[in-house]
């Protein structure tokens, strides 16, 4: 799994992966410093293999052959040989993580570096399972591995979430948690304004070792009689540019934002009680508050954060006796569906398949042991 290390000779093979996740609450709210959400993580992988390598080093994934990047060492600076490629996440990975290996005394070596994902759907397209965040993550705790470096949970979160914020920009980093934790995270956000200023004034090595202002990862355990189902439009959407549309309109209309905020807030602490309690009612009734409270965002900013499709998904849960909201940012990709396991499920699936919504085949990934992982 997370941690497979083989010694063959002078070669070393080191194989990770990385689960995907999906947002269960707290979509929007979370990009701002301290707001809750709840995530869980996917039994579906971005998968990294490392190898010594002599000459030239080499990053190829499967799922993008005709992109694979070669590059060679300038003394210890990694060297592109081409500029234009898709492995944006990955580059920023490798770039962070052997900064803070040579910040370790760790000398720079040459490696084949192979990814595979089962994170998009057969033909390509994207399911919405954080794939980006979950080979960022695998990318890094590879190169640890590699460069034989001591990781905890809380390290290869913040070395993984720096590398991705600089590529995207913007976003919460819960997927980047949820793919280092596994299982069902409640997650509040860092404060990004201050990792900025940060970066500029202390060493990569002192930011991974201390406390981030507002960030706060607890681990939920899923009632007994807790079933999540999720349902796929077929339709990705780009979370990145959802999230700036929000931004936008949330300058314009600081009062009706403040107010999304605080009820997310509510809604979300009365959610993660629910986990606490192992109430499984308490818990739906969540879900269905967090789908109001972003139906009402979606109203004031203009962002389409519930399709159609993903309202008719939830719609037929709801008459299931299930509850049901989008996932994520919305605007296509998955919905998630909070039933109690008792209830036969067979009408709502095939009404959804009516409907052009597709029921993916995934479970929950458990809590993730870096010691036996």
């Amino acid at each position: 799994m997370f941690n497979i290390y083989n010694q063959k000779g002078n070669d070393r093979l080191i194989t990770v992966k990385a689960p995907g996740k999906l947002y269960i609450a707290g979509e929007y709210a979370v990009v701002e410093t301290g707001y809750p959400s709840i995530i869980v993580a996917l039994n579906q992988f971005v998968t990294v293999e490392i190898s010594q390598s002599k000459s030239y080093g080499s990053i190829v994934s499967k799922q993008y052959r005709d992109d694979s990047v070669l590059w060679r060492r300038q003394g210890d600076q990694m060297i592109l040989d081409n500029r234009d490629n898709t492995f944006n996440y990955i580059i920023s990975a490798i770039r962070l993580t052997e900064e803070y290996a040579q910040a370790l005394g760790r000398p720079m070596e040459l490696y084949d570096l192979r990814v595979n994902s089962d994170l998009d759907s057969p033909n390509g397209k994207k399911y919405g399972l954080g794939s980006s965040a979950a080979v960022t993550v695998a990318t890094v705790k590879g190169l640890c591995q590699f460069y034989k470096l001591p990781l905890t949970k809380s390290q290869l979160f913040k070395l993984s979430a720096i590398a991705h914020l600089d590529v995207q920009g913007n976003g919460s980093l819960g997927d980047i948690a949820a793919s280092v934790y596994g299982g069902w995270i409640a997650y509040w956000s860092f404060d990004r304004d201050w990792l900025l200023a940060a970066r500029t004034q202390q060493s990569l090595t002192e930011l991974v070792n201390q406390p981030w202002p507002s960030l706060k990862i607890t681990q939920l355990t899923q009632p007994d009689n807790l079933r999540l189902i999720i349902g796929w439009t077929g339709t990705p959407a780009s979370t990145s540019h959802l999230v700036d549309k929000v931004a936008i309109q949330k300058s314009r209309q600081h009062q009706i934002y403040a107010e999304f905020l605080r009820d997310s807030k509510n809604c979300l602490e009365d959610l993660i009680q629910g986990f606490k309690d192992g109430s499984l009612e308490r818990i739906k009734a969540g879900i269905k508050r967090n789908r109001e409270i972003l139906q009402q965002l979606a109203d004031f900013t203009k962002v389409a954060i519930e399709t159609p499709t993903l309202k008719k998904m939830c719609d037929i849960a709801v008459e299931n006796t299930a509850a049901a909201k989008s996932s994520g940012a919305g605007g296509g990709d998955c919905g998630i569906v909070v039933i109690d396991k008792q209830v036969n499920v067979d009408s709502m699936i095939e009404r959804w398949k009516e409907n052009g919504i597709t029921r993916l085949a995934l479970n929950v990934h458990p809590v993730i042991d870096l010691n036996k992982e």
